[in-house]
């Protein structure tokens, strides 16, 4: 993985020092909230429903043990001793201290990490395929590429004030981990006769208007990468309007002016600016690339783990849901679930964080990462040290076997936390996992993605759920809407609303309505709940969801 460099690490100290003395003035009264926002946004830093929180990037989703490590001391030593992993791949700190805030990011930057460009109206963490560098089908690595991204955005000159934030997402699969078609920038790795590009997606994004990224280029040469983005997002930048802030994401862009004539104004402004890029972006890549190479990968016997499966029922239930093909014979892709069943999604405690630190370093060849789904992920795991891990997750209460499933939910924070919010994400998702795992029903339902959302900006990633449930406010009450057939892979699309919404007493039994219907309707156990949603139709759901009166009280 990528370590800084000399420059990496004097800027972050910089950016620290100033922000030490920017809070020092917040604090002694010398800079009002007003004109306290603007600074502390560029440096991660919101103000919720109830507190400050800290929103620290992981960079395309990778971590190593030590930054693993410092997350966790962070979570103790300034915090409630938990962190929050979002759909971004970042983590949350919902409660610091005001004072606090410049000794956590000094702690962040000992280790190469920070919380720059996490907010504002600029472009955000780069995010990437979670299983990048490890996956069977992964045409390439996407994380070099992710860097060079992160290396050319962070501070641009141009890009502090954008007409709304952006982000930028890559995979490199045919199979689409990283939601790029729901991001402003979409990036997929491809090799075209012998050489590597991208296929490069404009105009994706969910939230209040959500849309799916239109294809600008169907291959893109790595050695213009930089120059094309650029020319993207300065396009954007002149005609990303101002005037409303509901309508300043690309996307709208995109929508008003034609698919056509943005990409007309991409190509002039490439061609303008492409030479000004020389040979030393590649160089700079290949550098990067370097710092990625392959661990040392062993050859070892597998049939420990094949015994294992055997004699443990329990241990084969995880092995089958939470263990993903692998680029190496003989090892694995291990999804660690940080959604047991009743949990808050995406928590993990300072001692969780501890226990895979430390399964990492001895297992993993000391790599992690952090999924949009909001689990962490041990990218290279040997199968014969998978008994042993599985025994010190189950010890850690990290074993759940559920990757994929019902109570596998995407929520934000919603009410709880957040001061947008119009109804609660956290007890929704709490209840329908902990009334699935009663029911002993997820393995039989299968691959089944729900995603919850507290407000109409869609941090839950709603519109693209199987099942997608926003909360909205209704004079005072808490109402939850309901989406069907939304996708967020290769073959993205957004959900359709089904009809009117349910309280909060009423979403799970609603839910239960919805996926018990589905078993009947189904051809057999092959038939997912999507494949079987897109074979119906609506209606069929819909007349399970919404009863005639007399059958819910006989219910």
């Amino acid at each position: 993985m990528y370590h800084y460099n000399d420059f990496d690490e004097a800027f972050v100290r910089t950016r620290v020092a100033q922000f030490r003395s920017q809070v020092g003035r917040r604090i002694d009264g010398s800079l009002t909230e007003d004109e306290f926002k603007p600074l502390r946004l560029m440096n991660g830093l919101y103000l919720q429903l109830h507190a400050y929180m800290l929103r620290v990037a992981v960079p395309y989703g990778t971590l190593n043990s030590k930054q693993m490590r410092q997350l966790a001391m962070i979570a103790d030593r300034w915090d409630k001793g938990y962190g929050h992993f979002t759909t971004r791949q970042n983590i949350q700190y919902n409660w610091p201290e005001l004072r606090d805030v410049p000794d956590m990011l000094d702690a962040l930057a000992d280790v190469g990490m920070h919380a720059i460009q996490t907010s504002g109206n600029t472009i955000r963490n780069v995010t990437a395929d979670h299983f990048a560098g490890a996956a069977a089908d992964e045409v390439e690595d996407p994380r070099p590429y992710a860097e060079l991204l992160r290396q050319w955005s962070t501070d641009h000159p141009e890009f502090q004030f954008l007409p709304r934030k952006f982000k930028i997402a890559v995979t490199g699969a045919e199979a689409d981990r990283a939601v790029i078609r729901a991001h402003d920038i979409g990036l997929q790795v491809r090799r075209v006769d012998g050489k590597i590009g991208f296929r490069v997606l404009v105009g994706g994004g969910l939230g209040r208007t959500p849309m799916i990224g239109k294809v600008l280029t169907d291959f893109l040469p790595v050695e213009d990468l930089l120059p094309y983005c650029e020319a993207i997002v300065s396009v954007y930048n002149v005609l990303g309007r101002r005037d409303n802030k509901y309508k300043a994401r690309i996307k709208i862009t995109v929508h008003e002016t034609g698919l056509d004539e943005i990409r007309a104004r991409v190509e002039e402004r490439f061609a303008a600016i492409r030479p000004a890029f020389d040979e030393a972006a590649m160089e700079i890549l290949d550098d990067i690339k370097a710092q990625f190479a392959l661990p040392a990968f062993r050859n070892a016997e597998t049939d420990g783990f094949e015994a294992a499966r055997l004699a443990n029922p329990a241990f084969r239930a995880w092995t089958d849901t939470n263990l993903t093909p692998h680029r190496a014979e003989g090892y694995a892709i291990v999804s660690v679930s940080i959604k047991k069943h009743g949990a808050t999604p995406g928590d993990a405690s300072s001692d969780q964080m501890r226990v895979l630190a430390d399964l990492a370093q001895t297992y993993g060849h000391d790599e992690l990462r952090i999924s949009h789904e909001q689990n962490v992920i041990l990218p290279h795991v040997h199968k014969s040290d998978l008994p042993a891990v599985y025994a010190a997750l189950r010890d850690a209460d990290l074993a759940t076997a559920n990757i994929g499933l019902v109570s596998d939910i995407i929520a934000c924070p919603g009410m709880d936390y957040c001061a947008l919010a119009t109804a609660r994400s956290i007890p929704i998702a709490q209840q329908i996992a902990t009334r699935f795992e009663e029911l002993k029903l997820e393995h039989e339902v299968g691959p089944l993605k729900i995603k919850i959302s507290g407000c109409i900006n869609a941090c839950g990633h709603h519109h693209v759920g199987h099942i997608g449930i926003l909360g909205l406010d209704r004079a005072g009450v808490e109402n939850y809407q309901i989406t069907l057939g939304g996708d967020g892979t290769e073959d993205a699309t957004i959900g359709t609303r089904t009809g009117p919404g349910f309280s909060a007493d009423d979403i799970l039994p609603a839910i239960e309505r919805l996926v018990l219907g589905y078993l009947d309707l189904r051809e057999d156990a092959s038939e997912t709940f999507l494949q079987a949603y897109r074979r119906l139709g609506m209606e069929p759901f819909k007349a399970k969801l919404y009863p005639p009166k007399e059958e819910q009280d006989a219910a």
